[in-house]
């Protein structure tokens, strides 16, 4: 079957314009030929088209391979341990140029007397209030408690000084989401309206972090409801990328990789419905985890779209994201959907090549990208392939048809999430949101369900791939950050066209539910990061962690243009 992807065309809108179209678009019975003819112009009529048989939808049940079972424990080995031999192992291949602050960086700060978690959190809330001048505020945190990130600091300086530091995270600054439960923040999702009550407990996720004694330093700014991919708030502000900050950090979790890249975390958390933790951290040079569905508990994260939804961490290097993930992943009694998955583990995070590992290319959709991508994305498959890897190449047929029933689900996952809100609380977002949830009121049931059936369809022939190969390697993204156009910031903007070439290849997995990592593997000309991704068998988190390992350390990696170092 031929590659049958193509480019979406769309005029981009912005200002009067979007505002305009927003309200028409949302008129009952003026708006409905305008809903029936974006849902046209996307390609939704397609899915009428596709003959599935007799597919029916089907809940995710990843399957669990022998040979994986091989090479998994019988029970999932204590995390503090684990995490901590990640954080320092010194193995493999040796990172050249610019090194971004690591998590055993900061465990040997405090262990020599060189620096306090006390020093850091004051360096870091320094750091936060001078990232917000100059020409253009970087908008990292939605919110941040000075006071309660001194109060954690004195309490890990009081450990340390003890010499009884909980693990190798303690006092280590890490950032949430503002999707996430964390207390004494309220969750506002991005918007300038939900959330106005502090959340009462931390999500589990953060609970296991303030456990291991990360010092939780705020939440990170995202793209409003996670409903879309450039960072851009027009209630917080748009998400600065550190790289260039006159450029998109990409999203929605754009505050927790921009916070990575510009030194004031080596750990964020995410959130990932269809590209949300790979493509911010791409766009920003960092490694961003999307692990298997149900891995990581979802529980305290906002339900926005629960079928798709993955909790994962950014890192600044593939180590620190082992770390935090075996902090992060287990099964958790108050999210059911974790209690059928294998033991965590990180067996082969310290091998020393990638003999006998097989990675996949579909050609055609890998150079569906700008060139530079491309060219730095293959020179990333080179490397594996000098470290042992051995490449296949492979097809995925019908990828047209993954874009598509990603939106439906995605798209009416979230309107169904916000049932709720009032005529005055919708008309409170903005307007490239009201736009998205327009579009969504208009999709049918039946679309809904054929959406359905085409993932499970879809899940078999990714399965199907699987078989023959260990994972399969695309550009995270087909074009590197863009420009934020200044008529974007008040609004918003609704940009089809920058859409799809951000998220053409993130997708898939969310709608499969299979693990996926980017790593990053170069820069562009204008010297703006490049990530590869990899999507791998399901519950195979350690294989992935190990190739972003082995991959990132094979190119001479680049300084932010704005970079807070705390230590």
């Amino acid at each position: 079957m031929p590659y049958d992807v193509e480019p979406v065309s769309a005029p981009r809108m912005t200002g009067l314009a979007l505002r305009l179209f927003t309200r028409l678009t949302e008129r009952p019975l003026i708006g409905r030929p305008i809903r029936q003819h974006l849902k046209s112009q996307i390609g939704i009529s397609r899915l009428k088209t596709v003959s599935l048989h007799e597919e029916i939808p089907a809940d995710l049940k990843l399957r669990r391979r022998l040979e994986d079972e091989a090479g998994t424990p019988l029970e999932s080995e204590n995390p503090l341990r684990v995490s901590n031999e990640a954080a320092s192992f010194r193995g493999g291949p040796k990172a050249e140029g610019f090194q971004f602050t690591t998590i055993a960086d900061y465990a040997l700060a405090f262990r020599e007397g060189d620096a306090t978690p006390l020093d850091v959190a004051q360096r870091l809330i320094d750091a936060t209030k001078a990232s917000e001048t100059g020409e253009y505020p970087m908008r990292l945190f939605i919110a941040q408690d000075e006071a309660d990130v001194l109060a954690q600091a004195r309490a890990a300086t009081e450990r340390h000084k003890r010499g009884v530091p909980i693990s190798g995270l303690d006092g280590v600054p890490v950032a949430i989401k503002d999707e996430v439960d964390m207390t004494p923040y309220p969750t506002s999702v991005g918007t300038q309206f939900l959330g106005r009550a502090p959340a009462t407990q931390d999500a589990s996720v953060v609970t296991r972090l303030r456990q291991a004694g990360a010092l939780l330093i705020g939440k990170a700014n995202m793209h409003e409801l996670g409903l879309g991919v450039t960072g851009i708030n027009p209630h917080h502000g748009a998400a600065r990328n550190p790289y260039d900050i006159a450029r998109a950090t990409g999203g929605s979790s754009s505050g927790s990789a921009a916070l990575v890249a510009a030194g004031l975390c080596p750990v964020a958390l995410g959130a990932d419905g269809g590209g949300s933790i790979r493509i911010p951290a791409a766009l920003c040079g960092a490694v961003g985890l999307k692990p298997t569905f149900g891995r990581i508990s979802e529980h305290g994260a906002a339900p926005l779209c629960w079928s798709v939804a993955h909790l994962g961490p950014i890192a600044a290097t593939a180590k620190d994201a082992a770390a935090a993930y075996a902090l992060m992943a287990g099964v958790d009694p108050a999210d059911p959907q974790t209690s059928r998955q294998p033991p965590v583990h990180l067996a082969g995070f310290q091998r020393e090549d990638l003999s006998g590992v097989h990675v996949g290319v579909y050609r055609p959709w890998f150079e569906h990208a700008d060139p530079d991508v491309v060219s730095a994305c293959k020179e990333g498959v080179r490397r594996l392939q000098s470290l042992g890897a051995t490449l296949v190449e492979v097809e995925i047929p019908e990828l047209e048809l993954v874009r598509l029933a990603h939106l439906v689900i995605i798209a009416t996952e979230m309107l169904a999430a916000r049932l709720g809100d009032s005529e005055s609380a919708r008309a409170r977002y903005g307007f490239d949101v009201r736009l998205n949830f327009a579009l969504a009121s208009d999709i049918s049931a039946a679309e809904y369900i054929q959406a359905r059936r085409l993932r499970a369809h879809l899940c078999r022939q990714v399965e199907e791939v699987l078989d023959k190969v260990d994972v399969i390697l695309t550009p995270t993204t087909a074009c590197t950050a863009p420009l934020i156009a200044p008529d974007a910031l008040v609004s918003g903007e609704s940009n089809l066209p920058l859409l799809d070439k951000i998220m053409r290849f993130a997708p898939l997995p969310n709608l499969t539910g299979h693990p996926a990592i980017t790593f990053p593997v170069g820069y562009d000309q204008h010297r703006m990061p490049i990530g590869l991704q990899a999507i791998g068998r399901a519950w195979q988190e350690s294989l992935l962690l190990t190739i972003a390992r082995m991959g990132e350390a094979g190119f001479v990696r680049q300084a932010p243009a704005r970079h807070f170092p705390l230590l």
